[in-house]
């Protein structure tokens, strides 16, 4: 927290008897407010708003009254800055992405966007140190995915289920234990890694390179052993995914998608059906791992914590693909019988933290996969 010789978030202006808010003072005020704020918001005629174990907190003892459209227009303008491309692209495209740092204190992944014509500004807080997997409180055995020499590790889950800091982890690793070149290609840059062992080079979209797609075809110059790809979005990048996969690369990235087999149908879909064939067989060469992940309030408060499913392709994998039966059913036969191999599934992970007392099973309900089936095991005793 800022002590009593650091700004302060309002100022007045006596001459004219305006107000104004210091940015940098009102953000680090705002991170006082909670040792686990996760996102900062600012909205016309709202106060400022944090985020906290999911549950959103107004902050009213730090302005006198609503943000008002100028406020949210000047912090948008502050955090922005001096940065063109996205001045350019917030104009054309209504909304930008960035980072921003406070020195010594947070960095942000931020969206600034317009609604009702006025700015509006959410920020993601982005941890200074680089998370392992134990904090995160994943399974140790994912660790094996930064041991692989090629092919594709993806992170899926919903907005705020940590996928960002799981990729992160595994790059860490690699950091630390390979004398290897790692490229990373993001939007925008999130964790900051140093040089350890590898050799890392972290290219933000807008303002190291236009387009992901142009990043990854520069990248074929760059002799990467590993890249890094923050979301996968489109067929040319998949494409460009791929071809990498297939020549030797490790390639890690993240699919807005809830679970294993919809991240399989999700990557299909980018192809035309007259592709989906050779692009089954591509991915059972080339896909290691699908880790899904899901965050959940803890019972009683404390936070929340992750239930993960894991699908680790083997030799039955390449058959559902190759079969082009990948159903949530075909698919969870394969991951109940993985289990030695590091695969679990989401309800049987859930089921786990309910038994513990972790989560109450009111939460474990409406996180599952299958509510019902759930509900059935639940009510038997151990």
């Amino acid at each position: 927290m800022a002590t009593g010789s650091a700004p302060t978030p309002v100022s007045h202006d006596r001459s004219s008897g305006s107000v104004t808010l210091d940015t940098n003072a009102l953000l680090s005020a705002m991170l006082g407010a909670h040792d686990q704020v996760s996102d900062l918001i600012f909205s016309p005629g709202r106060f400022p708003t944090v985020e906290i174990h999911g549950e959103l907190s107004r902050v009213e003892a730090l302005t006198s009254q609503p943000l008002t459209p100028d406020d949210t227009r000047r912090i948008a303008a502050d955090l922005i800055g001096g940065n063109k491309q996205a001045i350019n692209i917030l104009r054309d495209q209504g909304s930008c992405d960035l980072s921003y740092g406070l020195p010594g204190l947070a960095r942000f992944r931020v969206n600034v966007f317009i609604q009702r014509g006025s700015c509006a500004v959410v920020m993601r807080v982005i941890p200074t140190a680089v998370p392992n997997l134990a904090t995160l409180g994943l399974p140790a055995h994912l660790e094996e995915a930064a041991r692989f020499r090629d092919g594709i590790v993806l992170a899926t889950g919903p907005r705020n289920s940590g996928k960002s800091s799981t990729l992160a982890a595994l790059v860490d690793r690699i950091n630390q234990e390979r004398v290897c070149h790692i490229l990373t290609i993001e939007d925008p840059i999130e964790f900051l890694h140093n040089h350890k062992r590898a050799t890392i080079h972290q290219r933000e979209l807008h303002s190291d390179t236009p387009s992901i797609v142009l990043a990854l075809q520069a990248a074929q110059r760059q002799a990467p052993n590993v890249i890094l790809v923050s979301d996968l979005r489109d067929h040319q990048t998949m494409e460009m995914i791929l071809e990498a996969a297939e020549t030797g690369h490790l390639v890690f990235s993240a699919l807005n998608t809830p679970d294993a087999a919809k991240t399989l149908e999700r990557i299909l879909s980018l192809f035309a059906g007259s592709e989906q064939a050779t692009t089954r067989k591509r991915l059972a060469k080339t896909l290691r791992l699908v880790v899904s992940q899901r965050l959940m309030p803890r019972q009683g408060g404390g936070g929340r914590i992750v239930a993960a499913e894991v699908l680790r392709i083997n030799a039955q994998v390449q058959q559902c693909l190759e079969d082009n039966d990948f159903s949530s059913s075909r698919l969870l036969d394969v991951m109940k019988g993985g289990a030695r191999e590091g695969m679990q599934h989401f309800d049987g992970e859930i089921e786990k933290l309910v038994r513990q007392g972790t989560i109450s099973p009111e939460t474990a309900i409406l996180h599952s996969t299958d509510p019902e089936g759930l509900r059935q095991r639940l009510a038997q005793p151990v």
